[in-house]
């Protein structure tokens, strides 16, 4: 099978094609620019296909990133993800930020539980914590970071997201020191792929994952609030 992934969600904007019955990466772009998605992200596709020497004919299925992450950046992964599968009338599966940032460090040793976080502003965290076979230990969620700190700092553990440092920076004297803290800024675009791949299209639905409502309401909104 072979899967063009798509990342969007956080500060990378990237894309690969990976081919699952050769466990190989074909061709892979990754850039962190924070902002500007819509801009790179149909280029960069673009070179991927070029590299890979692939048309969407030879695409078997396209994953996506679907949050939880930036509301802005979201869209534009799952909007290009929808058109190159309808266009190319192929399947598209949704992957959750946390469980691609989480699943290589479980791969490599899942005796010790992996927190992943990503930075929700303003004092708050998107979280997941995941322990031995991948077992989910707490379900993903938005808390503020204090509550993170209670929930998580209980025992060895690892931290991955680009909210990992705010995390360690928190974490109680008396507490296990993690065992790693890797402020990472986005998913390896390789763990989107695979988990794409392993994914049931019929249930992982390109569909934002939201954990929270979104900071900017519509104009029309805040007006009739007043």
């Amino acid at each position: 099978m072979r899967i063009l992934a798509i990342d969007t969600a956080l500060d990378a904007c990237s894309a690969a094609i990976f081919d699952t019955e050769r466990d190989r990466m074909l061709a892979m772009q990754s850039r962190e620019i924070g902002r500007g998605h819509a801009e790179l992200l149909i280029p960069l596709v673009d070179e991927v296909m070029k590299s890979a020497g692939a048309t969407f004919d030879a695409i078997d299925r396209i994953a996506v990133t679907v949050g939880p992450g930036s509301f802005t950046g979201l869209r534009v992964g799952l909007s290009a993800a929808r058109g190159f599968a309808l266009a190319a009338q192929k399947p598209a599966v949704g992957v959750s930020t946390l469980a691609a940032l989480t699943a290589p460090l479980i791969t490599e040793n899942e005796a010790v539980p992996v927190v992943a976080v990503i930075d929700a502003k303003h004092g708050n965290l998107y979280m997941q914590m995941v322990g031995a076979g991948g077992r989910v230990l707490i379900a993903p969620r938005a808390v503020k970071l204090r509550e993170a700190v209670r929930a998580v700092a209980l025992g060895p553990v690892r931290i991955v997201g680009n909210g990992a440092a705010m995390l360690a920076a928190h974490w109680p004297a008396k507490s296990p020191v993690p065992l790693l803290v890797d402020p990472r800024v986005a998913p390896d675009i390789l763990w989107v792929a695979r988990i794409g791949a392993a994914a049931n299209p019929e249930r992982a639905l390109p569909r934002p994952l939201y954990l929270r409502l979104p900071d900017a309401k519509p104009f029309a909104e805040q007006v009739q609030r007043q």
